[in-house]
C-alpha cells in the first residue's frame, strides 16, 4: 500500500473512531441539562438522581472525545500537510474560533459544573450545564462549517503565486448552503442518539438493574425511558425532514455524490429510489432492483418529476472541466452506507416507538413475560442503532466526495504529506488503532461499572459558605 492508501485508512479510522463519541456528547449532555431542569423545576428527587446518573456517563463519554479529537486535527499536519498548506487560510477560521469561543465555552462551564453542587446558587449551578451543552452545538457548527467547505468552496480566491486558497469572506464560508442544512441534520442525528442511550439504559436499568425491585428506582428509570424514547422520536422525525433537504443541496452542488448514493449511471428522469440494487463486483451494472418510482427525482430536486444526473455524463462533464481522471467514488460503498445510514435510524425510531408502548400508563415491564425478554434485547441494541447510523452518514459524506479532498479545487492524491513514508504512516496506522482499541475496553468498562451500579442516593447539596473548604467532586 502506498503512504496515500494509508493516510486515507488512518484518517477515515480516527475520525470514525472521534465521531462515535461526538454525537452521545451532545445529545446526551441537553437530556442531562433537561433532567436537572426537572429537578430545579419540581423538587422531585429522582429528576437529581438521574442528573446525576446520566451526568456521570457523559463526563465518561466526554472525556474520551477530547483525547480522541485531538489526535484526529494533529493529522491535518502530519499525513496531510499539502492539504493544510493549500486550505489553512480558510480551513483554519473557523476551527481556531472553535476551540477558543465554542470548546473554551464548555469545557470552562462544564468544569464549573462539576465541581460547583455545594458552591453555586441552583440557579447559577443548572445555567451553566445550559451553556456547556450551547458550547457542544458551536463547535459542532464551526467544524461543519469548515467540512462544508471541503464540500463547497465559497468564500476563498485563488493566490496563483503562492498556490494557495485564501480566505476573502468568512461570512460566506459561516452561511455555506452545505453547512445550512448539514448542522441541523447532524444536531438532530446526536439527540437521536442522546435519546437512544438515555432509553436503553434506563431500560436495562428497570429490568435488570442492581435494584430492579426497588419500585421507587423502577419509576424513575420510566421516566427516562419515556424521556429518551420521546426525544429518539423527534429528533428522528427532525432529521428525516432536514435530511430531505440536505439531499437536494447535495445534488446541487454535488451531483455525482447522489448519482453515486444511488447507483445511476445514465440520466433519469423521472428518477427511481433503489430499496436494494445487487450488481457486478465492480458496480458498474445492476443486475437485480427493487426500486420506488420517482421518489429519488423528489429527494434530488423536489419534484416527483425532476431529472437526476447519472454517473456516465457527469464523468465527462467532469473530464472536460478538470482534465482527465475518475471523478467517481467507490459505487458499493456509497450506495450501501447511504442505505445503513436509512435503515438502522429507521429501525431506532421503531424502537422508540415500542418503549413507549410498552411503558403507557406507568407499566412497568417484567422480564417473566415475553415482552420483557424482547425488551431487554432491545435495551442492549437500540443505543447502537443510530450511532451506526450517524457513523454510516458520515463515511458517505466523505467517501461520496472522493476522489476530491476539497470538492473541485483540490484531488485527495495531492493534499497528503510528501515527507511521509508508506511505512511511517503505517507505524502510527497501527499505533492509534492498537491505542483507540485499549480506549474502547476503558470506556466500556467504565460505562459498565457505572451503569450497573444504578442510580445514585438524592443528597441535595448544600451550599459551602467557607471559600476556603475544599472543591467537592460529585461523581
Amino acid at each position: 500500500m502506498e503512504a496515500l492508501d494509508i493516510a486515507r485508512w488512518q484518517f477515515g479510522i480516527t475520525t470514525v473512531y472521534h465521531f462515535f463519541f461526538v454525537p452521545v456528547t451532545i445529545g446526551l449532555v441537553f437530556l442531562v441539562a433537561m433532567l436537572q431542569t426537572a429537578w430545579h423545576r419540581t423538587g422531585n428527587e429522582k429528576y437529581l438522581r438521574l442528573t446525576r446518573f446520566y451526568g456521570k456517563l457523559f463526563l465518561i463519554n466526554f472525556a474520551l472525545g477530547i483525547a480522541t479529537g485531538i489526535v484526529q486535527e494533529f493529522q491535518f499536519g502530519m499525513n496531510w500537510s499539502d492539504y493544510s498548506r493549500f486550505v489553512g487560510d480558510v480551513f483554519g477560521a473557523p476551527l481556531a474560533i472553535e476551540g477558543l469561543l465554542a470548546f473554551f465555552l464548555e469545557s470552562t462551564f462544564l468544569g464549573l459544573w462539576i465541581f460547583g453542587w455545594d458552591r453555586l446558587k441552583p440557579a447559577v449551578h443548572l445555567a451553566c450545564i445550559w451553556l456547556a451543552a450551547i458550547g457542544t452545538v458551536l463547535s459542532a457548527y464551526f467544524i461543519l462549517a469548515a467540512n462544508s467547505f471541503m464540500q463547497n468552496p465559497v468564500g476563498y480566491r485563488m493566490d496563483e503565486e503562492s498556490g494557495r486558497a485564501e480566505l476573502t469572506d468568512f461570512w460566506a464560508v459561516m452561511t455555506n448552503k452545505v453547512v445550512l442544512v448539514t448542522f441541523p441534520h447532524t444536531i438532530f442525528a446526536c439527540f437521536m442518539v442522546g435519546g437512544a442511550v438515555v432509553a436503553g439504559v434506563g431500560l436495562w436499568q428497570m429490568l435488570r438493574g442492581p435494584r430492579r425491585e426497588d419500585e421507587e428506582e423502577r419509576e424513575a428509570f420510566r421516566t427516562a425511558v419515556r424521556l429518551g424514547a420521546v426525544v429518539l422520536l423527534v429528533a428522528g422525525a427532525g432529521t428525516m425532514v432536514s435530511g430531505d433537504f440536505q439531499g437536494k443541496v447535495m445534488t446541487e452542488v454535488q451531483p455525482m455524490k447522489m448519482a453515486a448514493a444511488e447507483g445511476l449511471y445514465e440520466d433519469e428522469a423521472p428518477a427511481s429510489f433503489s430499496l436494494l440494487t445487487v450488481g457486478t463486483l465492480d458496480g458498474s451494472e445492476p443486475l437485480f432492483e427493487v426500486k420506488i418510482p420517482r421518489l429519488l427525482s423528489f429527494l434530488g430536486t423536489g419534484t416527483w418529476d425532476g431529472e437526476v444526473r447519472g454517473i456516465d455524463s457527469l464523468q465527462e462533464e467532469y473530464e472536460q472541466r478538470f482534465g482527465p481522471g475518475d471523478y467517481a467514488p467507490n459505487i458499493p460503498v456509497t450506495y450501501w452506507t447511504f442505505r445503513a445510514m436509512i435503515t438502522a435510524g429507521g429501525l431506532a425510531m421503531v424502537g422508540g416507538a415500542w418503549l413507549l408502548w410498552a411503558t403507557r400508563r406507568r407499566r412497568l415491564p417484567s422480564l417473566a413475560t415475553w415482552e420483557g425478554r424482547w425488551l431487554l434485547r432491545t435495551a442492549v441494541v437500540l443505543p447502537f442503532l443510530p450511532l451506526a447510523a450517524s457513523s454510516f452518514g458520515w463515511i458517505f459524506t466523505e467517501m461520496g466526495r472522493q476522489p476530491w479532498v476539497v470538492f473541485g479545487l483540490m484531488e485527495t492524491s495531492a493534499g497528503v504529506s510528501p515527507g511521509v513514508s508508506a511505512g511511517e504512516a503505517l507505524t502510527t496506522l497501527v499505533g492509534f488503532t492498537a491505542l483507540y482499541a485499549a480506549l474502547a475496553v476503558v470506556e466500556f468498562r467504565l460505562l459498565l461499572t457505572y451503569i450497573r451500579k444504578g442510580l445514585p442516593d438524592a443528597d441535595p447539596p448544600e451550599l459551602v459558605d467557607d471559600p476556603d473548604a475544599p472543591l467537592a467532586f460529585a461523581y
